[in-house]
Parts: structure tokens; sequence; C-alpha cells
């Protein structure tokens, strides 16, 4: 319950550092502020949807431009996940890059960038796809409806690492236990059958829910592992704040006028 506390005194601080931000530009001119702040906000999405359509047409400029666009594409993207992948172990597990369990995970590496890769590069066609349906409606709240969806985005990719881990262990234990003997296999049960995998996973997932403060170490390494998932909302959030920059800059330079 402390803990909801302290996340909602965030967040209503950070609308009232919001609600200090925008009142000075609110200001009646003959209007009720609450026009004023519609009208705010009808601007700064104007310009968000400018730099959107920006950012479109440059995505289009270097697929056209590109015979090898999508094969780069998804080349970037093994090596993202790759880089998020080394990342997340040396700062979050170092001690299993450490004696005979390194080479396993250096194995480990290689399904892992495939199979985000695979996932980021699906994810990116449907975000340009979200991103061409928001350009072309005229409501301002659906446009926002729009882009929002590829928060679902996110949170799916959040599945998919633990589906990626799952799969990437057990294709590598299973042929590090091809032709050895049934000792060895049975003693690496746990690792080549899939069920258990899941299973354990299974538990690493619900441990982060349940207790999270518990399990900050879990939840770090997913969400370095969901960098290149969240490439689509950070691109949102960065037009949206500068969208909003601009907006304050246009103000300020009337006020002075």
């Amino acid at each position: 319950m402390e803990r909801w506390k302290i996340v909602l005194k965030i967040i209503g601080y950070t609308l009232i550092e919001m609600y200090k931000i925008t009142t000075p530009f609110c200001k009646t001119n003959g209007m009720h502020w609450k026009d004023q702040i519609i009208s705010m906000w009808a601007e700064v999405i104007k310009f968000w949807r400018v730099d959107l359509a920006h950012f479109l047409q440059y995505y289009r400029s270097r697929r056209d431009e590109s015979d090898y666009f999508f094969p780069y594409l998804f080349l970037f993207f093994i090596v993202l996940n790759g880089s998020c992948y080394w990342l997340a172990m040396l700062t979050a597990f170092p001690e299993l890059l450490s004696g005979n369990s390194f080479w396993y995970y250096f194995k480990v590496q290689f399904p892992v960038s495939i199979l985000g890769a695979l996932f980021d590069s699906l994810s990116f066609f449907v975000t340009i796809f979200i991103i061409k349906r928001a350009l072309n409606t005229q409501n301002n709240s659906v446009y926002i409806a729009h882009l929002s969806l590829d928060l679902l985005i996110a949170i799916l990719a959040t599945f998919w690492v633990v589906f990626v881990f799952i799969v990437s262990g057990w294709v590598v234990s299973f042929f590090e236990t091809l032709n050895q003997s049934a000792a060895i296999i049975q003693h690496y049960d746990h690792e080549t059958n899939i069920y258990q995998r899941a299973e354990g996973y299974g538990g690493k997932v619900n441990d982060p829910i349940q207790n999270p403060t518990e399990n900050l170490q879990n939840i770090y390494f997913g969400l370095v592992m969901g960098i290149s998932a969240m490439l689509p909302t950070f691109v949102h959030i960065s037009l949206f704040l500068k969208s909003l920059c601009t907006w304050i800059g246009i103000e300020l330079k009337r006020q002075k006028v």
C-alpha cells in the first residue's frame, strides 16, 4: 500500500508541475480557462502531427533509397538485441558470466538476438501502419488512441522476452546434450525439458509482479532486454515533448511582443 501511495504522489506532483508550466499561457483573453487548455493541447498535437509526418517521410525516403533496407533493418535489430543482452547480463547477473557457465550464455545470445529481431521487425511495421492511420484521422482523441497502441507492443514484448529465453535456452541445451550419455541427459533434463523451462520462467514473471521490491534485479533485466521493443514509445514521447517545447517557445515569444 505504501508503494502505491508513493506512486500516486509522484503522479500528483507531475500533474501539478504541468499545471504550473501551462497556466501562464492560459490567461483568459476572453476565453474560459478550460477552453484555453483545450486550445493549447490542440496546438501541441498539431505540431506533433507535423513532426510525426516528417518521421514517416524520413522512413519512406530511406526505404526507397536502398534495395537492402529490410535486411539492414533486421540486422540492426539483431545487433541491438545482442547489445541489450550483454548489457543486461553484465550489469544484472555478472556472476553467471564466469567459469563454465560463460560459454552457455555466450551461445544463448544468438537465438535471443535473432528471435528478438524477429519480434522487433514485425512490431516496426505495425508501428508504421499505426502512424499512417493516426495521421489520416482528424480527431485528436483518435490520434492519441492510435499512438497509444504502441504501449501494447511494449507489454507484449515482456512476454516475448520470456518466450525467447525459454526457447533459446532449450535450443542450446538440446544441442549440447546430443550424443551424450543418458546420465548427462538426465542431469540437464531441467534445461532440455521445454515444459520445465516454461514453468521456471513463468515463476520469474510472477515473482516481480507479486514482490517487485524483492525482484529488482529481474525487473531491471527485463527492462534492458525490452529496450528495442520500447523504441516506438520513446519516439512518440520524444516527439510529443518536442512539440510541447515548440508551443511553449512560441507562447513565450508572443508574451514578449
